[in-house]
């Protein structure tokens, strides 16, 4: 390659240092090159041009003082942004190149080519402001990329373009409000051989979650063909999420997700003439297939934490697979701007209530509501009749549309995925985004009142009407310590991240149940016995949401065991206790397939639920595939954390039936560090403690089934609500005996539910028999944290 000199640097020459001398991009790219291709990190080769050969072409071109007194114009009003913009790109691109400036690009180049063994390399073009990439500000997207460039004066024309790149008007307008001096901002052009991921695929990665912050994993968005369309968001990719402290061991799988994108689009090379691209269709094959494998995935991951390690901060990198070689490169990587820079002092929370029709789901961006009217605008050339503080609903947004998304309340897109343009501003303006909705633009109508909702998970929720909106603010730094374990319930694995900073003993109670009626949606028995299922609607929706599984039966334990793993991961390595499956009869019905596998009961609620059925002809295949998800999430993830928890087990009896049933399917009780914990919400779990303590490691109490069995009230009877009080002395009486019993057999004792938050004086109750942890919803954590603490001081 050419030498190095005053115009070109080549990446192996640079290191992070160099912003000021080839910005945040190049110095980057260099910095990778340098230090960390021996760690297994690969980076396209290249070279960067300098700042000082920007301000030379500037010079040459006596540019400097028309874009000052340009800028000024726009500044007094005299001319629009879109006018000072154009002018001052339109003169850039007009310049001659200083000799010595061409030659040294030219030569760079040719000594490029021929390392690669190829003249007229394609080489990706990429620009590098010297303020880009700094923490204060991620500049997503504010200058360009060219692909598939190829041919001398291809290169030159394209290098003069990114230089006019510096001055499009939503790089103007981010400099502005980032304070940056208009003119201190120089740009260094980078120069890399392409990756041939136009036959193969490309994406984005963090090593943050994007939405909740939740710092132990990784996130990564794939689509095939070139990169540019994930990043502008033109189309919804996979997405995979993978837990970071288990990559150090190579025989363990930790992707805690995998969701298939649309992928409509694939971006490719349009031919050699111009080195132009082009978008075309993805076959239905494509579409219907992850673009990366599970040992990619991981890979990737791995080499994300290899990258942040490096660095010593969250990163947002880029990466592509050659479908040539097969090789996975990274492309870029930059500082993560948002999440990293959250003030951990409190946690806000948002709930919707009284919400009208759901219209639309996507992907959501941040963890805020809002309702407001629809300002939808299809062209970025239609966004002057945006109205300030409306919702903004479009198909794609890339960087020209920055000017209105500051002003908007909430942004729609049809397309993209958590890390597009859309995304990244977004989350950097703290609004609250719904992307890959794939309708919206059908849906909604201008002037629509509607609810924006990315307060319930990962999926974000459109609501037709104005809903009402609560706002809790929590405080982290006023949290009590306590002797007695202060858990969590969690249910919803979309939402589980969204806890993380909650200085939680654990999980107490996760319901397998929501799982299995948010992710997996079939009742197992529909699954074993497929052929035999007699529902031909229920059919034909299970064929589509288990295309690509040979056995169906795989559909629902990879499902499962990914929901709950993503509920495992938050509280690692603390205790997560997962409760088998709790439906009644009439519930498990309501599953894809469920009606033919269910009897009709009079009294589901004592009728043929938990313990009983996992050992019934009737449901024990169904249980073995829950055994298999366990399993899965245990020793092939390698959550290790988790406990099992039987519920309604109503004799000792029946306690063997079921251990015995785990054990063939290969959950034995002691084997690998299995727990096995029992529900206590039968009066015979108090009365036989010490018998139910032989096979079992712990209790946990249900406190509204205790209640409603003990004083033979139906917990959801109007008439008798104020019967039914969990601090009855009866109640407390079982409670009491319960931990006595348990705890001198050396069994552990704990309750899940929300009488400790609210009311201090049962909180104080348990602490005084000697309750070994509590477990309670994420907004009431504090309170009952309190409450302990009183009670213990």
């Amino acid at each position: 390659m050419g030498e190095d000199n005053h115009n070109i640097i080549r990446f192996e020459n640079l290191s992070r240092g160099d912003v000021g001398l080839v910005g945040g991009k190049n110095s980057s790219l260099g910095e990778m090159v340098s230090r960390l291709s021996k760690a297994g990190i690969k980076v396209p080769p290249g070279y960067a041009t300098t700042a000082d050969a920007y301000r030379a072409y500037m010079d040459a071109n006596h540019l400097n003082n028309m874009i000052a007194e340009t800028l000024a114009r726009e500044v007094a009003g005299k001319i629009t942004l879109q006018q000072a913009g154009r002018t001052i790109r339109a003169a850039i691109i007009a310049g001659d190149w200083p000799k010595d400036i061409s030659d040294d690009i030219l030569d760079g180049y040719r000594a490029l080519s021929e390392r690669m063994g190829t003249p007229d390399l394609p080489v990706a073009v990429r620009s590098s402001a010297t303020a880009e990439d700094l923490p204060d500000a991620s500049f997503a997207g504010q200058q360009e990329t060219y692909l598939n460039v190829r041919g001398d004066a291809a290169l030159l024309n394209t290098c003069r373009q990114c230089y006019a790149s510096l001055f499009t008007d939503r790089a103007i307008t981010y400099r502005k409000l980032k304070g940056f001096d208009q003119q201190q901002i120089a740009l260094s052009v980078g120069i890399q051989m392409m990756v041939r991921s136009d036959i193969d695929g490309s994406g984005v990665m963090f090593s943050i979650d994007t939405e909740s912050g939740f710092d132990k994993v990784v996130l990564i968005n794939a689509a095939w063909g070139l990169g540019e369309n994930v990043v502008q968001g033109s189309v919804n990719p996979d997405e995979y999420q993978v837990y970071k402290p288990l990559l150090d061991d190579h025989e363990l799988v930790p992707i805690v997700e995998k969701k298939l994108g649309a992928k409509e689009q694939k971006m490719i090379y349009a031919g050699a003439a111009g080195g132009e691209t082009l978008n075309v269709p993805t076959s239905k094959a494509e579409r219907a297939k992850f673009v990366l494998s599970d040992a990619e995935i991981v890979e990737l991951a791995r080499q994300a934490c290899t990258i942040e390690r490096h660095y010593g901060q969250p990163m947002d990198m880029e990466w592509a697979k050659d479908g040539i070689t097969g090789e996975m490169f990274i492309v870029q990587a930059r500082p993560e701007t948002v999440q990293s820079r959250v003030a951990e002092g409190a946690q806000k929370t948002y709930t919707v209530r009284d919400a009208g029709e759901k219209l639309l789901t996507g992907l959501s961006v941040g963890s805020a509501a809002v309702t407001g009217r629809v300002c939808l605008i299809e062209s970025a050339k239609d966004i002057e009749r945006f109205v300030d503080g409306s919702i903004l609903v479009t198909s794609t947004t890339d960087p020209d549309w920055v000017p209105i998304m500051k002003r908007a309340a909430a942004i729609v897109t049809d397309h993209g995925g958590r890390t597009s343009h859309a995304a990244i501003v977004s989350r950097e303006l703290g609004l609250p985004a719904i992307v890959g909705t794939s309708q919206a633009t059908h849906i909604l109508h201008d002037q629509q009142e509607i609810t924006v909702s990315c307060a319930e998970g990962d999926e974000g929720f459109i609501y037709a009407g104005i809903a009402e909106i609560e706002v809790e603010e929590i405080q982290l730094g006023e949290v009590p310590d306590t002797k007695t374990s202060i858990m969590l319930n969690l249910a919803n694995p979309s939402a589980a991240f969204r806890w993380w900073r909650l200085p939680a003993d654990g999980v107490g109670l996760a319901r397998m149940e929501f799982v299995i009626n948010t992710t997996v949606r079939v009742h197992p028995m529909a699954l074993v016995n497929f052929d035999t299922l007699k529902d031909e609607a229920a059919r034909a929706e299970i064929e589509a949401l288990t295309r690509g599984y040979e056995d169906k039966r795989g559909y629902f334990v990879d499902k499962l065991a990914m929901g709950l793993s993503r509920i495992a991961a938050v509280s690692y390595p603390k205790p997560v206790i997962i409760r088998m499956s709790d439906f009644k009869t009439n519930e498990y019905a309501d599953l894809l397939g469920g009606r033919q596998f269910e009897p009709a009961e009079e009294n589901p609620m004592i009728g043929f639920r938990g313990a009983s059925r996992y050992y019934s002809d009737r449901y024990r295949a169904g249980f073995a595939l829950e055994c298999r998800a366990i399993r899965r999430l245990r020793e092939e993830m390698g959550f290790a954390n988790v406990i099992v928890m039987i519920p309604f087990c109503r004799s000792p009896a029946e306690a063997d039936r079921v251990l015995a049933v785990m054990a063939e399917n290969g959950l034995e009780r002691g084997k690998n560090g299995l727990q096995v914990y029992v529900m206590c919400e039968i009066p015979s779990n108090v009365i036989l403690a010490a018998d139910f303590a032989e096979r079992f490691d712990g209790f946990s109490i249900g406190s509204n089934d205790l209640t409603q069995l003990t004083l033979g009230i139906d917990r959801d009877s109007e008439e008798l609500a104020d019967l039914f009080q969990e601090s009855d002395p009866a109640v407390l009486w079982m409670i009491k005996e319960v931990i006595e019993r348990a705890h001198k057999a050396g069994a552990k004792v704990g309750l899940c539910g929300q009488a400790p938050s609210n009311n201090p004086e049962f909180a104080r109750k348990l602490v005084e028999y000697g309750i070994d942890s509590i477990s309670v919803t994420p907004d009431s954590f504090l309170a009952v944290k309190r409450h302990v603490a009183d009670a213990e001081g």
